[in-house]
């Protein structure tokens, strides 16, 4: 299995005082996803839950909607001359009613860790048509449970606490119980694990939830929130423009700079409940 970590000996100067040491960093690697035996896309990830990865990708991208629409997936061997697996190479086998994703030259699905539609040709080919509207998902969410949800998807950021280099993505009931958690130095790769992983248990769409990320909330996480039918995406720092349109847009719930007992609310208000602020005991 790809590593998660690695460790690099470093030169270290704190207040004037220099020495050498070793630290530990995150991992990134490429992975590259096939369906059926065919190249789809390569994309800078932290190795782990890579099953997951990859079909919260195909969801994101309205290739796949439901657990039965994979078959299976599995590592395969390719990546070296001796033909051994380096666990950076995927298949994706889709079910015989599935299409074929479409890889012409104005669909390019090469990605990096940071941007997930770095390629696309223009901002309507990444304008796809959800399969689940989230506008009748009319589930509240209270304002104090919001403001808990940062420092519950910090806790559960295990290797962030050995390396400080790793984006974050958790699914939240709408009464703050955390369902799942997932890490990778990339902020639309930790999206896609979770989405992935809510498809491989059967979940989509997710009604009723939260999705709280670590970082800022661009167009392409609120496109991959709404794909998977998810209707709150509350992130800890600034939305985009587009971000905010899109939501808006979707009929969702969109927050930013949930910080402590603040945040801002650009779209769907309505979800979010106002409760008085809790007495410090």
């Amino acid at each position: 299995m790809g590593r998660v970590t690695t460790r690099q000996r470093i030169l270290r100067i704190r207040d004037g005082v220099v020495s050498e040491r070793a630290d530990t960093l995150v991992a990134e690697e490429p992975l590259e996803v096939r369906i059926d035996g065919s190249p789809l896309t390569v994309t800078m990830r932290t190795p782990g839950n890579d099953f997951d990865l990859a079909a919260g990708f195909l969801v994101g991208e309205g290739v796949v909607h439901h657990t039965e629409d994979v078959r299976v997936i599995r590592y395969c061997a390719g990546a070296t001359e001796d033909g051994s697996n380096t666990f950076n190479v995927l298949d994706v086998s889709l079910a015989p009613h599935v299409p074929a994703p479409d890889t012409s030259l104005e669909r390019n699905f090469y990605t990096t860790s940071s941007c997930g539609l770095c390629g696309k040709a223009s901002l309507d080919a990444v304008r796809t048509q959800a399969t689940w509207s989230v506008t009748e998902d009319e589930a509240g969410v209270g304002s104090s449970t919001l403001t808990r949800l940062p420092d519950r998807l910090r806790e559960a950021q295990r290797v962030f606490d050995r390396t400080g280099g790793l984006h974050a993505a958790g699914l939240f009931t709408t009464e703050g119980e955390l369902l799942v958690v997932r890490e990778d130095v990339g902020r639309h790769n930790a999206v896609d694990k979770v989405v992935g992983w809510a498809l491989r248990e059967g979940r989509l769409p997710l009604r009723e939830s939260v999705l709280m990320v670590s970082g800022r909330a661009s167009f392409e996480l609120v496109q991959k929130a709404w794909m998977a039918g998810i209707p709150t995406l509350a992130a800890v720092s600034a939305p985009s423009s587009l971000a905010v349109d899109l939501a808006t847009e979707a009929g969702m719930t969109l927050v930013g700079f949930l910080r402590g007992e603040s945040m801002n609310v650009y779209a769907g208000r309505e979800r979010v409940l106002i409760e008085a602020a809790s007495p410090v005991a």
